[in-house]
């Protein structure tokens, strides 16, 4: 239930326009200026009624005082039995939400506290969808570290940054729209380990950064990593099949706050440099600034990490099935070596006049499955797919194709299309 402070010197007055709001809203009350300022710190309300004319403090110091002692802008409607246009004009000068006079009126006062409070309403869910990233839900690189910069501030916890390992893989191989399930998974699963009172935002691409209230172990932090890494291959195989190959991970940089500093722009250098210490050392682990010292030294990355970054975890059987913009690059590597050490390699042209669209998925996995890993498979136009068959030579094309058009004819739903090849070396 929102809430209203209602100031008033006159005890009666006071009363009479608690008990009108009442009926909607929580009220409190002050006599005062000085009480009202009390009670606003203590009670946050969402919005002031105040007597313009009261002894000691008139409600235009009171509105001058709350606004300084409120971050955000709080709306005060005064109430005056004043009849001079003056005063109303005045009050709208200084930034009052209303004015309403005295003797009041039930109907026209709860018409206008509820006119203010509805408009307060939009102005806070139009600044909230500023704030936040819409694909994620987290908070937006802006309004997380404008956050961030008072949490750092005052607060005690660990700062982390955290960067999705292999993920422009999937972008390549998978696309963009399977690229943004994996961010919107990632984003489910920070909000599953974190506290609703801890801070999460992505700061752009597949960066993320948090700050996590009152932990002092790195243990911590360990444990969460190990779950990160874990669960994100886990749920990456639920998206993108168990074939799914690519090194998909999360790297995290930390540091506690405020042991090495309150100047948020300053421990983002620290965790940025952390963070780049576990990509040095194979990635999908974390790592915790400490001093330069331990953050400076390089290490070079040694064979096995290189593996362990560029290598496929449980190599998949039949071709790759990519994405058009990743056949690209492989299309164009192949006509490299073609062209500087004469290998052969064949770019095939299947058509078929098959007309939905789940047609084409089952025939993309039905090529994969039936050509050889070194091949690459993707779809083309729109009743097309590219075959690029490397190290094979012109004359023996045409057993590759014979091979395809026995294994796509067999299946019943392929039986009535008609299929065409047309083949030509790199």
């Amino acid at each position: 239930m929102q809430k209203i402070l209602i100031v008033d010197d006159e005890i009666i007055m006071l009363k009479i326009a608690s008990k009108i709001l009442s009926m909607k809203y929580e009220t409190i009350c002050a006599t005062s200026g000085e009480k009202a300022i009390e009670l606003f710190e203590r009670e946050k309300p969402d919005m002031v009624l105040s007597d313009l004319l009261m002894p000691e403090m008139d409600g235009y110091e009171l509105h001058r005082i709350l606004q300084e002692k409120s971050s955000n802008s709080v709306p005060i409607m005064f109430m005056t039995a004043d009849e001079s246009d003056e005063s109303e004009s005045h009050g709208f000068e200084i930034g009052a939400a209303d004015y309403i006079r005295k003797p009041l009126r039930a109907d026209i006062l709860l018409k206008r506290v509820s006119n203010i409070l509805d408009n307060l309403d939009k102005v806070q869910n139009l600044k909230q969808a500023v704030d936040v990233d819409t694909m994620t839900g987290l908070l937006n690189k802006a309004a997380a570290q404008r956050e961030l910069e008072k949490i750092c501030a005052t607060a005690s916890g660990v700062l982390l940054m955290l960067d999705l390992d292999g993920f422009k893989l999937v972008n390549d191989i998978y696309g963009h729209p399977t690229g943004d399930k994996i961010l919107i998974k990632f984003a489910a699963m920070l909000k599953k380990i974190t506290r609703e009172t801890d801070l999460l935002g992505r700061m752009g691409g597949d960066e993320f950064i948090a700050f996590c209230h009152d932990i002092k172990m790195e243990s911590v932090i360990a444990t969460r990593a190990k779950y990160l890494n874990e669960k994100l291959f886990y749920e990456a195989k639920k998206i993108m099949g168990e074939n799914m190959n690519i090194p998909l991970g999360v790297s995290v940089g930390a540091v506690f706050v405020p042991n090495f500093g309150t100047d948020f722009k300053s421990l983002y250098q620290k965790i940025d440099k952390a963070l780049y210490k576990v990509k040095q050392n194979g990635k999908h682990s974390y790592f915790f600034y400490k001093d330069e010292e331990n953050i400076s030294s390089d290490t070079q990355e040694n064979l096995y990490d290189v593996n362990q970054i560029l290598g496929e975890r449980n190599p998949p059987k039949g071709a790759y099935l990519l994405e058009l913009e990743a056949f690209k690059l492989i299309y164009r590597h192949n006509f490299r070596l073609v062209t500087a050490y004469k290998k052969d390699c064949q770019i095939v042209t299947l058509t078929i006049n098959a007309e939905t669209e789940s047609a084409f998925e089952e025939l993309g996995e039905l090529l994969k499955n039936n050509l050889r890993v070194s091949d690459c498979v993707t779809r083309g136009g729109k009743n097309q797919f590219f075959i690029l068959l490397p190290d094979t030579e012109a004359e023996n094309v045409h057993c590759v194709t014979e091979r395809l058009t026995e294994k796509i004819l067999a299946v019943k739903s392929f039986s009535k299309y008609k299929l065409s090849f047309d083949s030509k070396s790199l």
